[in-house]
């Protein structure tokens, strides 16, 4: 119960103070929903690209094997250090019920011929494409990861607010316009008791 005075004064701004906390608590229930439900959904995606990301390693370091096995150690060396591609990362945003959660782009410039194709085997040409695919599925990794753990402290942020508007705020305010609307009540009884009581000696003097 808060300590304030019983008047309707009072009565009136602890009267908006609790219809503006319970909108409060309706606008960040349904924020809390939101973001839970987008949560979710990138896990769900993160766990996959995560499975996605190391099988497109797996599959590269394969190739680059491969190559290895087919070239010699010393000439894919060689040929790695004539590949001439630039990797541009871009980094933008998007925004879920306020909170800023990132978009990675990645972009490649090539200036091919790397290398003569003479005395090369496919595998060298496929193991570039693969590294090439696993640097922008990292990138999306890399971002899932990031609005995770920034849509999570956002939940947790979220979470903690409507939880003290439902268990501490509304309730005490709900506890203050109870408390001065009996007190009120209470004076008005007491108003009309004693008026009564004066209307009857008043009556009682002058007969």
């Amino acid at each position: 119960m808060k300590n304030v005075a019983p008047t309707k004064t009072n009565l009136l701004r602890l009267r908006r103070e609790l219809t503006f906390a319970r909108l409060g608590y309706e606008l960040l229930d349904q924020k809390r929903n939101i973001l839970v439900i987008e949560l979710l959904n990138l896990v769900d995606q993160a766990v996959d690209y995560q499975s996605r990301v190391e099988n497109a390693l797996t599959e590269a370091y394969r190739k680059l094997q491969e190559a290895v096995l087919s070239m010699g150690k010393l000439k894919v060396a060689n040929l790695s250090a004539a590949v001439n591609v630039d990797a541009e990362i871009k980094i933008t945003q998007r925004r879920v019920m306020g909170v800023a959660l990132p978009v990675v782009e990645t972009q490649y410039q090539e200036y091919p011929p790397f290398f003569s194709p003479v005395g090369t085997t496919f595998w060298i040409d496929r193991a570039l494409s693969e590294f090439k695919n696993v640097l922008q599925m990292m990138g999306r990794l890399a971002e899932l990861k990031v609005s995770i753990m920034r849509l999570a402290r956002e939940v947790r942020k979220t979470i903690r607010k409507v939880n003290a508007l439902e268990k501490i705020a509304i309730p005490d305010l709900e506890e203050s316009v109870s408390w001065i609307q009996n007190r009120l009540e209470e004076n008005e009884r007491e108003t009309f008791v004693l008026m009564k009581m004066v209307k009857q000696r008043l009556e009682k003097e002058s007969s």
